[in-house]
Formats: C-alpha cells, structure tokens, sequence
C-alpha cells in the first residue's frame, strides 16, 4: 500500500511518499478500513513543518475516511462495507474533557491517516454521515467537531442566538454552517471582500473587512445595536482575543479554539471581568459528540465546503495550498 512517512526534524521537503507492507486481518474489536481522503488542519500542517515535533518516520494526517473491509472478534457497530470516519481523539468517548495534549492523536503522537489502509480498534472511528463523499466526511474529524462542540457542546447554542467567526478556514466556516443550521444570525471577518462575498452567500448577515476596519470589535457592537454577539468562535488568539472580548455581550460565551497569531499574549482582563465573559478553551471534542453532531447533519443535509482536492502523493503541495491562505474551507487529501 501506499503512504506517507514524516522524517525529522521536519518540514515540507521531509515528507516521504512510498509503498508499505498492507496491515493484516483485525484483531478482537479492530477494524480494517480502507481509507479514500483526509483533511487539511492547521495542526497537521505544525506537525509535518516541525513546530510540533513527532518521532521520526511518523505517518502524519489525524482526519481519515474510508470503507470497513473487515472486523475483528466482537466488533457489533460495524459491518464490512460501511463508511467510516475516524476520531481525534480515540480514547475520550464521552463525557467532560479528558484530553490537554497529543500524545494519542492520530498524526501526532500516534500514526495517522496518510495512507491506504489501517487496523485500528472500532472505537478510534464512527460512521460517516448518510451520502457524504470519503472527503467530506474527512472534514469533519477536527475542523467539524472542533466548530460543533465550540457552539452547541459547550455554547449552548441556540436559535436566536448571534454567532461571530473570524476568518474563512474550515472551523470558522463550519461554525457559521452549523449557526445558520440551528437558527442563529452569524457576522463573519475576513481580510478579502471576495472571500466576505462567499461568506455571504453561506448565510452570513453581516461581514466586515478586518483590514477596514482594525477596530472590528466596535463594528460588531453597533450591528447588535450596541448589546454585542452571544458567542465568539475565535481562531487568532493573542492578536484578535482583544477584539473578540469588545464584541461580545455581558455575559457571552467566546470559544478559544486557535493561536494563529502566537502562543501568548496581553489579555484586557479588565474589560474581560467587567463583561463577565466567558472563555472557554478547547480542542476539538469527544467520540460521543461527534456522532451526535453526525445526527444533525444528517438531519439537515448540510455539506462541508471544500476548497480543493490533492492526491496523497501531492500532499506537499496541499500543505503549500493550505500555508498560502488562498484557500476558503478545507482542503482535502484523496486516497
């Protein structure tokens, strides 16, 4: 079979693309899965470029979707023939968080998806939505769960509620479907006015160009009339935290979900205590929520928006499409 293997210390030029030996039958409670795509993140891209070291030889990839080809002694939820989509993280089933690193994520601290076929127990997957392609459901892995438990998990979120998103990377795009799925008003950032324009087209009430308008945190207060949104599904972290604090009402919920724009940073803790704000942060969600964010879109047709298609031995350039920031939504890997 085909894969692809991560050599240290990293970077773009140290992905390896070669044959492997196929992996045997499954074990009690393992699946073979034969894998058709998987998906862009911006954690993968810190693993393969060395800012997140692995060990050497690492596969890398934590999104994978494919086809069961066989089950292993004991496997119910299965049956050769489903399609399948993995999990972040394949330990936490259900319940409060469990997790606050990546030693057990697939393409970090394990290997991941960048290859033909797997042996993994069943519960490292769930079923893919009914009539999704192999690529959309391999967005939904990360980008989709981590958008999900940001707005409904932990958020609460409801119809009538006033959902901000910032940018047009797969989260923040996930996060104004789902909004827009459940009834609530959405305003987007974003620095290109096409890319506002698409972000419209999705359902976005109001959007606002960021390089306009640097004080977009006044800007989202006037369009609730002063009030502010109800949550923040914030991507930047140090560099737009500020902004975000500005545009949520008292009382607000805002999901800390990336550090796009560093690792630390000045927080306004004042402002932040005075609007009794809460902030929340996470990474991606559990087994159990991912199949129930699964049921709602099967409930509501909704599809993923996806930017591009690589093949697998192209995965280089995909990471070099995902580094420029031309891309809206995810990109995505065919097997």
């Amino acid at each position: 079979m085909q894969q692809v293997t991560l050599a240290q210390p990293g970077g773009l030029d140290k992905l390896q693309v070669a044959d492997a030996p196929a992996p045997g039958a499954p074990g009690a409670g393992e699946i073979r899965v034969r894998l058709h795509a998987s998906s862009l993140n911006f954690h993968d891209y810190g693993v393969v470029i060395g800012m997140m070291p692995t060990a050497d030889g690492r596969i890398p990839m934590s999104d994978g979707a494919g086809v069961v080809e066989a089950v292993g002694e004991g496997v119910q939820e299965f049956a050769v023939g489903d399609s399948v989509v993995s999990t972040f993280f394949p330990d936490w089933q259900e319940g409060p968080a469990r997790e606050g690193d990546f030693t057990g994520v697939p393409g970090d601290g394990v290997d991941g998806y960048a290859r033909e076929q797997v042996v993994r127990p069943a519960h490292w997957f769930t079923h893919a939505p009914a009539g999704y392609s192999h690529a959309e459901a391999a967005t939904l892995t990360t980008a989709g769960l981590t958008a999900w438990r940001a707005l409904v998990g932990d958020g609460g979120l409801k119809a009538g509620d006033t959902v901000l998103t910032l940018g047009t990377g797969g989260v923040s795009i996930f996060a104004l479907q789902f909004a827009r799925m459940m009834g609530a008003r959405v305003i987007a950032t974003s620095s290109s006015d096409d890319k506002l324009a698409r972000l419209r087209e999705l359902g976005a009430e109001h959007t606002i160009n960021y390089r306009d308008e640097p004080d977009w945190g006044e800007r989202v207060k006037a369009l609730t009339g002063g009030r502010g949104v109800d949550h923040v599904v914030e991507v930047g972290g140090p560099g737009t935290l500020p902004q975000s604090i500005e545009a949520v009402r008292i009382g607000g919920h805002i999901s800390l979900i990336g550090v796009l724009t560093g690792g630390s940073g000045e927080v306004p803790t004042a402002k932040m205590m005075a609007k009794q704000v809460r902030l929340q942060g996470l990474i991606v969600g559990s087994r159990r929520q991912q199949i129930e964010m699964i049921q709602a879109i099967e409930a509501n047709d909704m599809r993923p928006v996806i930017d591009r298609h690589f093949p697998l031995a192209q995965i280089a350039d995909a990471f070099r499409h995902q580094a420029s920031g031309a891309h809206f939504g995810k990109i995505c890997l065919d097997i």
